[in-house]
């Protein structure tokens, strides 16, 4: 079976080479084709946004099936699937960022981990009722990685 996506979109994050700290409180815009701006209708009623997109910039070939979460050799190795590694089956990033405003098709987000020109593959607004877990669980290792770099 083949997939076939077109994108809707384009980030613009000004990260052409390497994420930088603090990307989770940083501005960034995703610019809407014009051909979808109807399906926008409405989406500035939501504080929330979950974001899919293309990890255009990560190469495809040589993907390990297990790895030490951002390389640190102190943490186990674990299989990708585990993790939030960009290298992945199908690059393909989501991320739930605050909408801080939209003008026309154009919105200005923020929370985003990825590089300028990222192509936008879908967009859904955040529902409190659906997408909001209470108690979850997640391994030690992470709380181990959290702990050291917040």
């Amino acid at each position: 079976m083949s997939i076939r996506v077109e994108p809707i979109g384009v980030l613009r994050t000004g990260c052409e080479e390497q994420i930088p700290d603090g990307w989770e409180n940083a501005l960034a815009t995703i610019e809407v084709k014009e051909a979808w701006l109807p399906a926008l209708e409405g989406i500035e009623e939501f504080s929330h946004l979950i974001v899919l997109f293309w990890l255009h910039l990560i190469p495809r070939e040589g993907i390990e099936l297990k790895t030490h979460p951002q390389g640190r050799q102190d943490l186990p190795l674990v299989g990708i699937l585990a993790t939030r590694t960009p290298y992945r089956p199908n690059p393909i990033g989501l991320q739930m960022v605050e909408l801080v405003s939209r003008q026309g098709s154009l919105l200005t987000i923020r929370g985003i981990d990825a590089y300028d020109g990222s192509p936008v593959l879908d967009i859904k607004p955040y529902l409190s009722r659906g997408d909001s877990l209470g108690k979850t669980r997640i391994p030690d290792w992470l709380t181990t990685l959290w702990e050291i770099e917040p």
